[in-house]
C-alpha cells in the first residue's frame, strides 16, 4: 500500500488526507536492531496545486519500538514531524513522476521519516546504563566471562 494523489482532484480546490499507512508499505529498513517501527505511520496532510507545482503541509506520526543503548531497557518513541513540508515540482528537471495523473508520495514520506530516526535511542537522557544492575546478575555476567576466558583462540 502507497501513499498516492489524483492530480485531478487538486484542479478544482486542494485537498485534506487524514489516515494511517501500515508500516509494511513503507519499507522502513533501519538497519538498526535497536528500532523497529510495528504500528502504522499516521498522517495528517494538506495538499494543494500551485501553478507549476504540488505543495504539502501536514503532520506524520509514527511510534517507535527502541531498546536503549546504555540499559537495553525497551522503551516507546514517538517520531513526529510535526510540520512536514514538501515541495514537488510538476515541470523541469527536477519534476516529480506522474503515473495515471497520481502522485507517489511514499518515497519522499519514508526518506524524512528515517532521516528522523533516533542514532542512539536512550530511554531517558541521564540513563546509567547497566550500573543498576541486581548482584545475582553481576555474577552470572562474571561467570559467563569467566567460561569464555578458558577458551583459547
Amino acid at each position: 500500500m502507497s501513499l498516492k494523489i489524483n492530480l485531478r482532484h487538486l484542479d478544482a480546490h486542494e485537498i485534506h488526507l487524514k489516515g494511517e499507512l501500515p508500516v509494511a508499505g513503507l519499507d522502513l529498513d533501519s538497519r538498526d536492531e535497536m528500532i523497529r517501527a510495528e504500528k502504522p505511520l499516521r498522517y495528517d496532510l494538506e495538499i494543494e496545486k500551485l501553478h507549476d507545482a504540488i505543495l504539502i503541509r501536514g503532520k506524520l506520526e509514527l511510534a517507535l519500538d527502541c531498546e536503549c543503548v546504555r540499559c537495553l531497557k525497551p522503551f516507546q518513541q514517538k517520531l513526529r514531524l510535526e510540520h512536514w513540508a514538501l515541495h514537488l515540482p510538476l515541470e523541469g528537471d527536477e519534476k516529480v513522476s506522474v503515473e495515471d495523473d497520481c502522485v507517489d508520495l511514499t518515497p519522499f514520506v519514508r526518506e524524512d521519516i528515517l532521516l528522523e530516526f533516533p542514532r542512539h535511542p536512550l530511554c531517558k537522557p541521564d540513563c546509567g546504563g547497566l550500573n543498576k544492575i541486581s548482584k545475582k546478575t553481576r555474577d552470572e555476567i562474571k561467570s559467563a566471562w569467566a567460561e569464555l576466558n578458558k577458551l583459547k583462540l
